[in-house]
């Protein structure tokens, strides 16, 4: 097996880097393509919204263990077959017609996503130590956050210009290109292999979902990134439907969506020193409140400038509410950092997954109004679950000293 040389490691790491955003760029080109997709394939729009759900249950539960498996055989293999078979699931989305076969191919994709991702995540554990590694995770963060503020603009450049197909033509480019680098450059980075144990991994996700607190973070999580999510999957149509605009408007309003999650996210962080409780309730309320603004006056008035508006309050508190939850979480098990960032990410996926599945099937998005009804069935369960849960103080479980290290390094 190639090891990677020494002379090399600085040319895979803008390669690592460069595939961090991969999963937001899979989940996120599409969506100002959703409305022609539901016509062109002759079927619903809650039928083109699964693909995104389905993406997102496969990515968060392969990360389960995903990381176990890279630490029993290596990452560049995995790696390299993993980007193929992604290039190669995009281009035959592009080429079919079959909804069915969309959703297949969809649920391909999470797994092999949840692999590149792990895998490079992984790499600079493996390569870096120190100042060199802090450096490099405090970069995370940053270079995550580029898919979700881009792709949506992207994908409506695409839309307008090629179609739909284009969007997924884009992602098999995207990652066969990375492929060939990784043929040419590429190589192997674990240092020592490790045995993989079902029991010892299950037995510790046992004890950290019997933790109430953990799992009451966990639950928030989904809930503040189902927000999010939701809003990708409906505005779409109320952009495109109901205000008569284009899909490049949505690739817009979708960057500026993107901007105000991290707008939360960077406040979060300002912020980090502040009582953990009262800053999770004052967002949690605030939400509340914008959302009953959001639902009194789309229904005597709604254009681009109100939607945005409630975008705006609304996803900057869902950010500040996910970076802070994301830290508690991660931090709860010291002793556990490994695996319970996988628990964190796959579990609150599976949560943001089925909430979301189960708002679009249940409520029709026909106007910012109802948007606005779904935006309060979320706010208002995470304000429960952050009001009822017994919340542990930060210097029991020891988190202050890295939090912000673990914040920059997990949000990839």
């Amino acid at each position: 097996m190639r090891n990677i040389t020494p002379s090399r490691i600085q040319a895979n790491t803008w390669v690592a880097l460069g595939l961090i955003p991969l999963s937001g760029f899979a989940m996120d080109v599409y969506i100002p393509s959703l409305p022609d997709m539901a016509t062109q394939l002759h079927t619903t729009p809650a039928a083109i919204q699964l693909t995104l759900s389905l993406f997102i249950i496969s990515y968060g539960v392969s990360q389960l263990i995903v990381g176990g498996l890279l630490d029993s055989y290596g990452r560049y293999w995995p790696t390299m077959i993993s980007m193929l078979v992604f290039s190669a699931s995009s281009f035959a989305i592009a080429f079919t017609e079959s909804i069915q076969f969309i959703y297949l191919m969809r649920i391909i994709q999470g797994f092999t996503v949840a692999v590149i991702i792990v895998s490079k995540r992984s790499f600079f554990v493996d390569v870096y130590s120190g100042d060199q590694l802090k450096k490099y995770t405090s970069l995370f963060s940053v270079i995550w956050a580029i898919g979700p503020i881009v792709a949506p603009f992207l994908g409506g450049f695409f839309q307008t210009t090629w179609g739909w197909k284009s969007n997924f033509i884009f992602l098999g480019i995207f990652s066969f290109a990375f492929f060939i680098i990784e043929v040419l450059i590429g190589g192997e980075s674990q240092k020592q292999v490790q045995p993989f144990s079902i029991k010892n991994v299950l037995d510790t996700y046992g004890k950290m979902v019997k933790t109430p607190d953990f799992t009451a973070g966990m639950v928030i999580l989904g809930l503040a990134y189902a927000m999010i999510l939701f809003y990708g999957m409906a505005s779409p149509f109320l952009i495109e439907q109901k205000l008569h605009l284009s899909a490049t408007t949505t690739g817009y309003a979708a960057l500026f969506s993107g901007l105000s999650v991290m707008t939360g996210g960077t406040l979060s962080r300002i912020l980090i020193k502040k009582p953990f409780l009262k800053k999770l309730i004052f967002a949690s309320t605030l939400q509340l409140v914008a959302v009953t603004l959001l639902i009194t006056l789309t229904f005597y008035h709604q254009s681009l400038v109100t939607l945005l508006l409630f975008v705006f309050l609304l996803h900057s508190t869902g950010g500040f509410i996910f970076n802070n939850l994301m830290s508690y979480t991660l931090t709860r098990f010291p002793q556990y950092a490994g695996k319970a960032a996988g628990l964190v990410g796959g579990g609150f996926s599976v949560v943001t997954s089925v909430l979301s599945s189960l708002l679009v099937n249940s409520l029709s998005i026909t106007s910012q109004t109802m948007l606005g009804v779904a935006y309060a069935v979320l706010a208002a369960g995470s304000f429960l679950v952050i009001v009822r849960t017994k919340w542990v103080t930060h210097e029991s479980v020891k988190p202050a000293q890295n939090t912000q290290q673990v914040e920059a390094a997990v949000a990839a």
